[in-house]
């Protein structure tokens, strides 16, 4: 432990280097005895914006935050004003090489520890036993307003499985994202058709805003006007920044430019509407949980080679599934995306678990063989529509 005779510039100069050399992984000020009666605490990362890097400090209050982006040399005095008897009495960061620790005690005198190095970090948990990476934090204040943890930021046992869910989904489109043309941008306009309760719709929102610091234009359109009302209520409370939830139903919803489209378990062709919205609109990504199969199901009921396998309704729903997403992936690719078929979350979680997704490809490559195959396909089976065929068929680009 060194003592030096400045604690809090010493501070300061321990997070300038760790932000200059990239290796500041968390920091944090925390103790707060000023006047904001709701200021909890103030989180510290760096951020790139316009190219050059900046120190973003997120402003937890008890029920809303506050994002301000400061350029590096605006930096230390920001501080200065911030670390007090008045203000927070507890600043910590941690590096890649050090941990570093700064205390004011309740009569003005500042003490500063450092701790560990390289050579000293002890080693490695194995894999097994490391907490699994979670894309948000419990003490967001959205997750209480929509009853996921509690006031006091703790995990209501009975929405443990959602908590996954939305751990999952965030995870799912960061690496979407950043395999996107999307992956440096600032700005995003984001779309959500079905966004039901709002728990994806406001996890993205808030991961966008506050862990990448894009400004973020979230649009969740739901059918239902008591949930719209719900969500659009906790907007309000939480003072959120672009993001609002508008009701309408996406088969008639006006198509709007935008960059990222998503529809979790929209029922039957209402997932062909939106996934058609997303390429007129131009969308790099498109993220959909289908559900239900309908269009598809009675077209495989008149003679083909599979019949006799078909004619038990577990195997025809299965069938239709399969179908229905596989021709929605190949439509995709024809219109430019590279396309994946997967399980967004293991069945013990939710029943609804396949998910599409596709990103627009950054070179085009030829279209004749998937639509070749679209049409062998339905050949085979006897498909005379495809609902999303059909609204390709007739859209263009807005």
């Amino acid at each position: 432990m060194t003592l030096p005779d400045d604690p809090l510039n010493a501070f300061i100069d321990s997070l300038g280097a760790a932000l200059a050399e990239g290796s500041l992984r968390k920091a944090t000020l925390s103790k707060y005895r000023g006047p904001e009666a709701d200021l909890e605490r103030v989180q510290m990362r760096r951020v790139e914006l316009r190219g050059e890097p900046h120190l973003q400090l997120v402003y937890r209050h008890r029920t809303r935050d506050i994002t301000k982006n400061l350029p590096m040399p605006e930096v230390p005095d920001c501080l200065r004003m911030l670390i007090g008897p008045e203000g927070f009495r507890h600043a910590q960061l941690q590096a890649a090489d050090a941990q570093v620790e700064l205390l004011v005690s309740q009569r003005g005198q500042f003490s500063l520890m450092r701790r560990g190095d390289r050579s000293a970090a002890p080693p490695a948990a194995p894999a097994h036993n490391r907490e699994k990476q979670r894309w948000l934090t419990l003490d967001r204040p959205f997750l209480s307003e929509l009853g996921v943890t509690t006031p006091q930021h703790t995990l209501v046992p009975a929405m443990a499985r959602k908590w996954k869910q939305i751990n999952k989904f965030v995870e799912v489109f960061s690496h979407a994202l950043a395999a996107s043309p999307l992956a440096g941008a600032r700005q995003l306009r984001v779309v959500d058709f079905g966004s039901g309760k709002g728990y994806l719709t406001f996890a993205i929102h808030d991961w966008l805003r506050h862990e990448r610091g894009v400004e973020a234009d979230m649009i969740g359109v739901e059918l239902r006007p008591d949930l719209v009302r719900l969500c659009n209520t906790a907007i309000a409370k939480l003072g959120l920044q672009g993001l609002r939830i508008e009701q309408g139903d996406v088969r008639s919803w006006q198509p709007q430019a935008l960059n990222v489209m998503i529809a979790l378990h929209a029922c039957d062709i209402a997932t062909d509407h939106a996934i058609d919205l997303g390429i007129r609109g131009g969308a790099d990504i498109i993220l959909c949980s289908p559900c239900c199969h309908k269009q598809i199901r009675p077209q495989l009921l008149q003679p083909h080679p599979l019949r006799p396998i078909l004619q038990h309704g577990v195997h025809l729903g299965q069938e239709a599934e399969m179908l229905t997403d596989g021709l929605r992936a190949l439509l995709l690719e024809s219109r430019g995306y590279d396309t994946q078929v997967f399980e967004f979350i293991s069945l013990e979680h939710t029943n609804k678990n396949k998910m599409i997704l596709a990103v627009k490809r950054a070179r085009p490559k030829p279209v004749e063989p998937v639509l070749q195959q679209i049409a062998e396909v339905k050949a085979f089976f006897g498909i005379r529509e495809h609902c999303l065929e059909t609204l390709l068929g007739t859209s263009a680009p807005v």
